[in-house]
């Protein structure tokens, strides 16, 4: 009887698998760089191959080997795709950022700083500025949450002494007229994006332009050293973007495994937590492993963090980065 048990629970598995190799390879030719005409046919006629290989062709061993070496064909399609930096693209992301070392002084090129008349009526301005690496005092988690519980975007801003800030998302890079999806975001559809901002164009647009985000701002605790190694991490694998572009992937390459990849060189080894995924719930991880600053119950922390009010009130303001801060938990002032 178990092991009956166990030979339908390993059917059903098997199935399992099956099915999904086959919906993934007939997502991957939905979305590859086929001609367009030919994608969705070429995407129904390989899932209706596979299923029927798997149904009617005998022997099983011959159909496991046909089934496999068309997704095998798939697959090496899929890998095949490079990313480029050559594109019609958007004018928010056209301009990459680089910086420029020289011991702790750090020029970063390309800071986007958009002016913006709404969401998408805005004209794109960029400068330069260098910081000195030695002065990096904090660096403040934002997670912008558009109503769904468990998915956030998030952001890291690098703070220096004297008031500057520097605020980096990982994002998308969008051609012209394409918009985001998150089926997309999974089969090599978007270049990686660095945004390097100023914090008046990265937070404003979420806080003044954008409809229904809310944004929290949270200052991280840890050691000033280690900021200032994560501040170089960024900025090697932003000068590393230039020259050799990546894939954005929805899951394994996306705003929030981004920041983790870049933080746990420094910060020793981190347990995994579903929350790094999920990542709406990223600033309760945070708070539970003491990153956030703990003199509040963490429901009482949220709430205080909320800036949207208090961001809506400064859209000109050239200390738009010290007046949200002013009075927020663990900021001071």
């Amino acid at each position: 009887m178990a092991h009956l048990l166990l030979k339908v629970i390993g059917n059903i598995l098997l199935w399992l698998i099956l099915c999904t190799m086959t919906a993934w390879g007939a997502l991957a030719i939905f979305f590859s760089c086929l001609p367009n005409p030919a994608r969705p046919v070429l995407s129904i006629l390989f899932a209706l191959i596979q299923l029927a290989v798997l149904f009617f062709l005998r022997p099983k061993g011959l159909s496991y080997a046909i089934f496999f070496a068309l997704f095998a064909i798939v697959l090496s399609g899929y890998f095949a795709m490079k990313p480029s930096n050559d594109r019609d693209w958007q004018a928010d992301v056209a301009v990459l950022p680089y910086a420029d070392i020289d011991g702790d002084r750090v020029t970063v090129h390309n800071i986007r700083n958009c002016d913006y008349r709404s969401e998408t009526n805005y004209t794109p301005q960029h400068y330069d500025q260098t910081f000195d690496v030695s002065k990096l005092d904090t660096i403040d988690l934002y997670l912008v949450n558009w109503g769904i519980k468990y998915i956030s975007h998030t952001m890291i801003s690098f703070g220096f002494e004297g008031n500057q800030y520097l605020c980096i998302s990982i994002e998308t890079r969008k051609e012209k007229g394409e918009d985001y999806s998150t089926i997309k975001g999974f089969f090599r559809q978007y270049e990686l994006f660095y945004v390097v901002a100023d914090e008046r164009d990265l937070v404003r647009l979420r806080t003044n332009y954008r409809k229904d985000e809310t944004v929290y701002l949270y200052r991280l605790n840890g050691s000033k050293a280690v900021f200032r190694k994560i501040f170089l991490d960024y900025i090697h694998y932003i000068n590393r973007l230039k020259i050799q572009p990546e894939w954005y992937n929805a899951l394994t390459g996306n705003c929030t495994t981004q920041i983790r990849g870049h933080t746990r060189p420094y910060t020793g080894k981190t347990r995994w937590d579903w929350r790094i995924l999920l990542n709406g719930q990223l600033d309760e991880m945070a708070y539970e492993n003491g990153l956030l600053n703990q003199s509040l119950p963490f429901e009482t922390l949220k709430r205080k963090s909320i800036i949207n009010e208090r961001a809506k009130g400064l859209d000109q303001h050239q200390d738009f980065s010290i007046q949200i801060r002013r009075g927020l938990p663990g900021m001071g002032g």
